[in-house]
Parts: C-alpha cells; structure tokens; sequence
C-alpha cells in the first residue's frame, strides 16, 4: 500500500476494506503534532464539517483529518439495508484501517451523533494507546422516543419536503446516505439498539458536549458516561444549541475542545519529564 501523503487542504481518498472514501487532511501531519481525527453524524460527510475543521486547527495546533464514511459524501455507496448493528461495524471493522491508512500517531477522537457512538465504541472495544482522549458531540448510546420521533419527522421532510435536495449538494447518491440512516434507526429491532457497555471500558479522559435542546437525545445520554465511567470525564452542556454544537455554539464548542485539547498535551508533557 503507497505511503498516504497528508496535505494540507487538498482533498483526497483513502481506500479502506476496498472501498473508497473521501477524505481531507488540515495542519500538521502525524509525524510532526497530535492529531484530531473527525468522525461525522449519520447524514453528515467532509463538506458538512464546513469551517470546523480548519478552526481547530487554528485553535489547538493539531492537525485534523475528517473523511466520510461508506455511503456518504462522495465515498463509494454501502449496500442497503444496513445492518442495525452498523455503528459497531463502523468502529471495529473501518476505523481501524482509517487510523492505520493515515499514519496516525497519537492524538483524539473527535465524534458528532453517529460519529460520536462509533468513537465511544472504539475506544471503549478495541486496544488503541495511539488515542489519548475522546471528544463526544450529542452521543447516543441508546435510543429515546423523542428522538426516535425526530427520526421519523426527518423522513417525512425527505420524502414532502426539500430536505432531499439540501442533502443532495453533498452526497452523490443521496438516497443511499439519507435511507441508510434513517431505515436503520427506524426499524423497529433498533428501538433496543444500546452500547452503553462501552462507557464501561473507557480508560482515557472524555469531554461531552451536548446542547441544551437537542431535539435528537436528552441530557439522559450524558448523564450515562457520567454515571458509567471510570476515567476523568468533563461535561459542556450548551444553551441555545440544539444537535449541532459545532455549528449552533462555535466559539464554545472550540473553546471546550481546545482547553481539552491542551491539558492532554501538558499531562502528556508531565509524563514525559516524569520519565
């Protein structure tokens, strides 16, 4: 496999289990700071992170690698229907490939709904030293009526509404992105969907960030990592902001991460003068 070329801006591909999945790299390169890996929501993709990445970059001094998943943006397609474990998959079975693909080093998990679950799942299943912190934007570790209710009405404005053609601006086969996601969750099997187990294997220190009214999970999903775990977990939940912190509550969102971000650094710096 040809060595993968981290450049700054430029958008790119991995190939990961023979499928291939588009992909761009901000900052520094592995080999040179930290990295934060993104990992998006379930209709999310590279273009929907918009400034964030960048941002962070600017606001931490790591790099930032982001790419979209099989059946999103313009990543190769996914057969349909998906399986409803298919977060678990996710985090077993692609990431692994993504994080050894780019070279990745040290550095965190940056996770948004979707995204959020799979990089609790990671860290909480398979042996990665490389990762030092998780960063969990409106996580779901089980699945709520309320949501569930969001779920269906984000349908109805799929098949009445425009959210069709919205979707359609950044994924090339949009009905493979928006039914993968929305047939898994309203299926009726995926109504007792819950990995909040992985909460119990965590070993490294995690920020959650939630807004106030996220109309797809209640502080509930919060209030699970918090009951469950045994590393240090800090907790940022955000007024006015719904299931998009990143975008609803920049500034805090950034602030959050990137003070996070830096007490890694200087414990990891302590450890290494302790040594």
């Amino acid at each position: 496999m040809p060595e993968f070329e981290w450049r700054d801006g430029v958008a790119t591909t991995i190939t990961v289990n023979g499928k291939s999945l588009e992909a761009v790299c901000y900052g520094p390169s592995p080999d040179q700071a930290p990295t934060i890996v993104l990992l998006h929501e379930g209709l999310g993709c590279v273009a929907l992170w918009r400034e964030f990445p960048k941002k962070l970059v600017e606001a931490t001094g790591f790099g930032v690698f982001a790419w979209s998943r099989g059946g999103y943006g313009q990543s190769d397609t996914v057969d349909l229907p998906r399986p409803l474990d298919y977060m678990t998959r996710e985090a077993v079975h692609v990431l692994p490939g993504v994080l050894d693909t780019i070279g990745f080093k040290h550095g965190i998990l940056v996770g948004h709904s979707d995204g959020a679950s799979i990089a609790a799942i990671y860290a909480g299943s398979v042996e990665d030293h490389r990762v030092r912190g998780l960063v969990l934007m409106a996580p779901h570790f089980f699945t709520e009526e309320g949501g569930l209710k969001s779920i269906a009405e984000a349908k109805e404005a799929y098949e009445t509404g425009d959210l069709r053609f919205r979707l359609a601006k950044y994924h090339k086969d949009v009905d493979n992105a928006f039914r993968g996601w929305n047939d898994a969750w309203l299926d009726p099997g995926f109504k007792s969907w819950n990995i909040a187990e992985a909460i119990d294997y965590l070993r490294i220190p995690v920020l959650a960030i939630q807004g106030a009214d996220d109309q797809y999970g209640t502080l509930a999903q919060i209030e699970e990592i918090e009951n469950r775990i045994y590393s240090p977990v800090d907790v940022e939940i955000l007024a006015d902001c719904k299931h998009s912190p990143f975008l609803e509550q920049p500034e805090k969102t950034l602030a959050a991460i990137s003070e996070f971000c830096a007490r890694l650094e200087r414990i990891e710096t302590a450890e290494v003068e302790i040594a």
